[in-house]
């Protein structure tokens, strides 16, 4: 008779252990669908994390302002925002008269700088293959138009820009409006700690936003000084690209140099040589002064750790995804940083 017993089908859901497969199975049918939704919409939440981020350089801005003009918030937010606008607008004009004439120029330039590489190269038995050179040339300088886009053409990224600054500016508006929405969806014991993470994660940002500002003013001003000091061609277009690429560390430097050498040398030996010693001095004062006076006492990431986010990133992502990975490496770490401390505190207290 124990035969004809009936046992639990898998519409069961009274059985324990058919709940707790549902659950299991629950768990990576959303994770998987989670990460779908992440592939899928990678550019609209990129944007969102770019708002994010300039949302933190306005609020530093604005804090920074309320030490030395003491009125309201909102109109202090109101001075900064219009500060950046300009700041663009002056960009916008700059490029749309001087620059794009000169990038053009600078293209023509880095083309020929290529070729005479290739064939010195070739004759010397280092490159067998002299074309190829020459076709990674032209690739490197078609994502430097990309890379640039924003500021030699109109119509670079300014969808994308526009819409960052409108997701930065309400976000800086009303901070904690958009907190308490995300709370809302947390347990009640939960939330706490993400107030906590939020104003972990924003006092990170800040920091590490004022140190890629001032090191983006002082590589760009530094560099257009010396360039023109030394009488290389197209200083300005260099200092706007060099102050513009040292928001990517790392990368944007090496790129930045190989312009500034590039187009030293075509003007002449000793003005090449000239440029060499600007990136070198440039560089060197924003890698042993600014960055650790400004960014590395107080967002501690690895070197390395941010060069490889900035590969994946640029790899999966593109543009847009380079020059937001490290912010979300920043934004990650002291997310991580919260948890662990809050697992070491609920260790400490069981051990208690």
């Amino acid at each position: 008779m124990a035969s004809d017993i009936e046992e639990p089908g898998p519409n069961e859901l009274r059985d324990p252990q058919i709940r707790e497969e549902l659950k299991r199975a629950s768990v990576w049918i959303g994770l998987f669908v989670l990460v779908a939704l992440v592939w899928l919409l990678a550019q609209p939440l990129l944007l969102i994390v770019g708002g994010i981020v300039f949302a933190a350089m306005l609020d530093g801005g604005t804090r920074l302002l309320g030490r030395v003009l003491p009125i309201g918030r909102r109109w202090r937010l109101l001075i900064v925002a219009l500060g950046v606008v300009a700041f663009l607008v002056w960009i916008v004009v700059l490029a749309g008269t001087q620059l794009a004439q000169q990038f053009e120029t600078m293209r023509a330039i880095i083309e020929q700088q290529t070729v005479a590489i290739s064939a010195w190269a070739a004759q010397l038995g280092i490159l067998q293959h002299p074309e190829q050179f020459t076709e990674i040339g032209k690739q490197v300088l078609g994502s430097l138009g990309r890379v640039t886009s924003a500021v030699t053409s109109m119509f670079g990224a300014i969808a994308s820009v526009v819409m960052i600054v409108v997701i930065g500016v309400f976000l800086a508006i009303e901070p904690r409006l958009y907190e308490r929405g995300i709370a809302w969806m947390l347990p009640i014991g939960n939330r706490h700690r993400f107030y906590g993470t939020m104003s972990a994660i924003g006092a990170t940002l800040r920091r590490l936003m004022a140190g890629r500002l001032v090191a983006m003013f002082v590589e760009g001003v530094g560099t257009y000084l010396l360039l023109l000091a030394g009488n290389v061609p197209m200083a300005a277009l260099l200092g706007v690209l060099t102050g513009l690429l040292a928001f990517l560390p790392n990368i944007g430097a090496l790129i930045s140099g190989a312009l500034m050498v590039l187009i030293g040398f075509s003007a002449g030996v000793n003005i090449g040589l000239w440029a060499i010693g600007v990136y070198l001095v440039v560089h060197t004062v924003d890698g042993y002064l600014i960055v650790p006076m400004v960014a590395r006492r107080s967002v501690d990431l690895a070197p390395a750790l941010v060069l490889g986010a900035q590969l994946l990133f640029g790899a999966l992502f593109g543009i847009l995804g380079l020059a937001l990975a490290d912010p979300i490496v920043a934004m990650l770490k002291v997310a991580l940083e919260r948890g662990s401390e809050k697992a070491a505190e609920r260790a400490g207290a069981a051990m208690a």
